[in-house]
């Protein structure tokens, strides 16, 4: 986040300024796309700046492990067994880390939700958009 908050600050920022600022120059405005779409783009910039800020004001970085490792918490590796046997691995992640290409599900998701607090051998019940899902913890790691 810090890193796409110093791109659109330092780079993009800028140079849809300048473009503004040439558009801008152009004359009559109310016909210059250019200019329209850079205020535009200015718009979004400033708005995703703000989002950026505000989260990165009240991010929390958890570094240690929880107290009780035998149990499903914020930062776990959770491996899952379906009722047809097939397995599948995730980690609880923040909603702004959620990757499902690396397998990282976030803790406001209902799968992440179900396991939160459950043991190793758990029977886990997840409400899903399609229907009830039963599921069973077959390993829990902490990094």
């Amino acid at each position: 986040m810090r890193a796409e908050l110093h791109e659109l600050w330092h780079v993009r920022r800028p140079q849809v300024t300048q473009a503004v600022s040439e558009a801008a120059a152009q004359g009559d405005r109310s016909e210059n796309a250019e200019y329209t779409y850079g205020k535009k783009m200015l718009r979004e910039i400033d708005s995703r700046v703000r989002f950026l800020t505000k989260r990165l004001e009240n991010l929390k970085v958890v570094k240690e492990r929880p107290a009780d490792t035998g149990k499903v918490y914020f930062g776990a590796w959770v491996t899952i067994e379906d009722e047809d046997g097939e397995q599948s691995r995730y980690r609880i992640v923040g909603p702004d880390e959620l990757d499902l290409k690396q397998n990282l599900i976030s803790i406001d998701s209902p799968l992440a939700r179900a396991l939160v607090g459950k043991t190793l051998d758990a029977e886990v019940r997840v409400h899903t958009p399609t229907g009830e899902k039963l599921c069973y913890i077959i390993a829990i790691e902490y990094p």
